[in-house]
């Protein structure tokens, strides 16, 4: 009923979509809807707060950090952590959101749905990348685990009045 790791690639899908592909501002206004803001890098700099490094978001607090390289998949996964969690929680994260399985669950599912709010991603789009990229779903793939095994989830992302 949920992921079992993201993790990513050793060599990353050069075709996965990016930041600068989709433009910075449709990013920035979805994720102020959600009380956070979205910081550029410029190019070949350090992403701060990022888990992974190289080309995937950070986050501190209630700012997700991106380069025009990082996958649009890793902005919404690393948006959504900050977004599921109880807001007094949010300023004490710095790179690593959660240890919980559940938030992680609730995580990714939010990240797909967050997908159709920008344009010219979508869920379909979304989930082909994060299958290329190396996310790993017990089902084989993410869009399995979304339509099919993504119930605790939902009801995680229910339970705080988001959407699901």
């Amino acid at each position: 009923m949920h992921p079992d790791s993201h993790s990513s690639a050793s060599d990353p899908d050069s075709s996965v979509m990016r930041v600068g592909q989709i433009g910075f501002d449709a990013a920035a206004a979805l994720l102020g809807r959600y009380g956070l803001q979205l910081r550029r890098v410029a190019p070949g700099e350090a992403i701060p707060g990022s888990f992974w490094g190289d080309e995937e978001a950070g986050i501190i607090g209630t700012t997700v950090y991106v380069r025009d390289d990082t996958p649009v998949h890793s902005l919404l996964h690393e948006a959504g952590h900050l977004i599921v969690l109880p807001s007094e929680r949010r300023l004490d994260v710095h790179t690593d959101a959660t240890d919980s399985i559940e938030e992680e669950d609730a995580t990714c599912y939010l990240q797909i749905l967050l997908a159709d709010e920008l344009p010219g991603v979508g869920r379909a789009r979304l989930m082909a990348d994060m299958d290329a990229w190396g996310y790993s779903f017990r089902l084989g793939s993410a869009r399995t685990w979304f339509e099919h095994d993504a119930d605790d989830a939902r009801v995680f992302l229910q339970a705080r009045g988001l959407p699901s």
